[in-house]
């Protein structure tokens, strides 16, 4: 297997990274040797590569071709990957998909891969992410279908900038997640070369949907399969005529999706009956006025949570351990000790403070809850905050994390932990706001023995980057969080990859495990399947106005860097579409926006105050970002900017406390 590069193997990446970057190896390179090849775990029985799209076997992806009839799913359907049918590594071993099987359908935030050789956008007249209503346009060159509804949906399209020419793939995003458990049918006509000259179909396609084909035939099956996609295409009113390459595939289902970490929460919370968890105060430690102005008390401690991963205590590497109905079963005894560290602010000694989750940013950890744009919102505004670790993207996850790209058959592994972590974070909330809890210890007390923290008032959540993708699964599956704050947010791992700066080390390692561009590609696709458990995409449709079965409903603010170099901007448009939040306008000056519609699709908010969810775009002056699926490179980072602008801390202040989005910005909101 191969080996974590090394650091003049690594790309140009900006000075603010490098420390980032440089931690993330060391700790790899340390700790990690040539990982074992993981073992090929039992598969249906092969279903073959497609033949048309012969540049890839999984392409065009995704695709009903790879998946069986299965009564037993809410979809009717299940992914049946052959291990001869994904990515080969370097070292000779195809990813092993037996994690993938169990999916009742693909990613409803996956991107569209085909390979279309010598293909012009520009001159085919493709949607790009600049104009995405154009991808609704009666004779766009790209329809993407909902089969059962009719509807067209709404993309972008883009060929790989990280790709030579002979290996680009073409990427078609959604531009609001699709439907869970629908069908979609997907037609790719007209299309020009750079010259303008129309491309042909392949010999395979033209002959799937040529003239009929006899039985035992190579691509008689093939020509049966897809005559029902055609026949929903056409009723849309896109014939044959011109028709390049057309397929159909399957969404997965909500239970697929949610279900594993609904039946942990159920479980766990369920043996809770309403008290608090076991908890041990570890640290108490009391700041005069010199020492801290802003934090009077720190506290410390462990939260014990029952643990669902096939490992004692879940380490990293851990994957869930499944029962016999496939959803994750407790072994006998398991346990995660969560660590958690509360600020109490100086001001919860004259009036108790409401309490409030915080999650901390990439590959961090629950230290972060002491920064100082967080003390300053605990003391400025009555909040009393406690944090754990995002176990599966925490620091202790670090080389586990990077050498998971070196052998993608381990990928389940991160979202598995993942899990683990909502749970975690679920219980400290739990403990924070039961009346048998944090308020009954004396570490939560004043000297006279009055509580602290303000068990009256709901829960509420706060995170950023990480903490903002991750907390928008958490706040969706949540049944005590209230409101939740997603700073610097956005969702579905497959799209913010290739724009993240952050992306360097695991991106060096990528290269060297699975060089092949257009394999890369198909790479982040299967990782997106898996992802969906852990990141904001496989909620996002339940995050407010559809909640899951015994969970209330949510609120989220949404606070958006333009220009971002860690968080794609358009990445948090997609998830305010999915989650029907709206837009607090004037949402960028005149001329910021490259967009030929600015946050197309997403209504707007009229008036000064609002109750609901919203977006709100915070811009410090950086760089529009770029236009291609690549990460900001120009000008200073702002990722960092809109926690600490005190006009973002109030409006967060007044949302979390209300659920009204204010107006706080009289114009264009600027981050300082």
């Amino acid at each position: 297997m191969a080996r974590t590069p090394g650091l003049d193997q690594l790309p140009e990446v900006p000075v603010r990274v490098l420390p980032r970057l440089l931690t993330v190896l060391a700790l790899a390179c340390a700790t990690l040797t040539t990982p074992p090849a993981s073992p090929a775990s039992a598969a249906p029985e092969p279903s073959g590569c497609d033949p048309i799209d012969p540049a890839a076997c999984l392409l065009p992806f995704p695709n009903d071709w790879f998946t069986v009839a299965d009564r037993g799913t809410a979809t009717g359907r299940r992914v049946a990957l052959s291990a001869g049918s994904t990515p080969v590594s370097a070292a000779g071993v195809p990813i092993a998909p037996g994690e993938w099987n169990r999916n009742d359908g693909f990613s409803p935030g996956s991107m569209l891969l085909a390979r279309v050789p010598g293909l012009d956008l520009a001159r085919t007249g493709a949607a790009p992410i600049t104009d995405i209503g154009r991808s609704l346009d009666r004779n766009a060159p790209i329809v993407l279908l909902d089969t059962a509804t009719g509807e067209r949906w709404p993309y972008w399209a883009e060929l790989d900038a990280n790709a030579p020419a002979d290996r680009q793939a073409l990427i078609v995003r959604p531009a609001r997640n699709l439907r869970e458990g629908h069908r979609y049918a997907v037609a790719l006509r007209d299309l020009r070369d750079a010259a303008g000259a129309p491309i042909p179909p392949n010999a395979a396609f033209a002959a799937v949907v040529g003239p009929p084909l006899p039985p035992g035939h190579d691509l008689y099956d093939r020509r049966r399969a897809l005559q029902p996609t055609l026949s929903a295409l056409r009723r849309a009113g896109v014939g044959t005529s011109g028709l390049y390459l057309a397929w159909d595939f399957t969404v997965a289902s909500a239970r697929s999706l949610a279900g594993p970490a609904l039946a942990m929460r159920d479980d766990a919370l369920r043996a809770l009956r309403g008290h608090a968890p076991a908890f041990e105060v570890t640290a108490v430690t009391d700041l005069t006025p010199e020492q801290d102005a802003q934090i009077a008390r720190r506290v410390e401690g462990t939260v014990r949570v029952p643990s669902y991963l096939d490992r004692p205590g879940g380490p990293p590497g851990s994957a869930l351990n499944r029962g016999p109905d496939g959803l994750p079963a407790r072994l006998p005894g398991n346990e995660q000790v969560a660590p958690f560290r509360c600020e109490i602010p100086r001001v919860a000694f004259d009036r108790p403070a409401r309490p409030s989750l915080y999650g901390h940013g990439l590959l961090g950890r629950h230290s972060e809850v002491g920064a100082s744009n967080v003390k300053t919102m605990a003391q400025e505004h009555g909040f009393l905050f406690c944090a754990t670790k995002w176990i599966g993207m925490a620091d202790e996850d670090i080389p586990h994390v990077v050498t998971v790209f070196t052998d993608i058959s381990r990928f389940g592994t991160i979202p598995d932990r993942t899990l683990q972590g909502f749970l975690n974070f679920m219980f400290l909330g739990r403990a924070m706001t039961a009346p048998d809890g944090f308020a009954a210890h004396p570490a939560f007390r004043t000297a006279r023995g009055r509580p602290l923290i303000d068990t009256r008032k709901g829960l509420v959540y706060d995170g950023n980057s990480q903490g903002g993708i991750l907390g928008g699964a958490l706040v969706a599956l949540s049944k005590d969080i209230e409101r939740g704050v997603l700073g610097v947010t956005g969702m579905n791992y497959s799209t913010l990859f290739n724009r993240s700066a952050d992306a360097a080390p695991f991106q060096a390692a990528l290269d060297r495990a699975y060089p092949d561009k257009l394999d890369q590609q198909l790479i982040l696709a299967l990782m997106q399947m898996l992802w969906d458990r852990g990141e904001a995409g496989g909620y996002a449709a339940h995050l407010t106005d559809q909640p899951y079965p015994g969970t209330p409903r949510h609120w989220v603010l949404m606070h958006v860097a333009f220009g971002d170099h860690q968080v794609a901007t358009v990445t948090a448009e997609v998830e305010a579409r999915t989650a029907g939040a709206r837009l607090l306008t004037p949402a960028l000056a005149p001329g910021r926006s490259p967009d030929a519609v600015p946050f197309w699709g997403i209504p707007e908010i009229r008036g000064r105050a609002y109750p609901g969810s919203a977006l709100v775009m915070w811009d410090s002056g950086a760089p529009a970002p770029p236009l291609t699926n690549t990460p900001p490179t120009q000008g200073e980072d702002p990722h960092e900017k809109p926690r600490r602008t005190p006009a973002a801390q109030l409006q967060k202040s007044v949302f979390l406390k209300t659920g009204v989005v204010a107006d706080v910005c009289d114009g264009p909101c600027v981050a300082s």
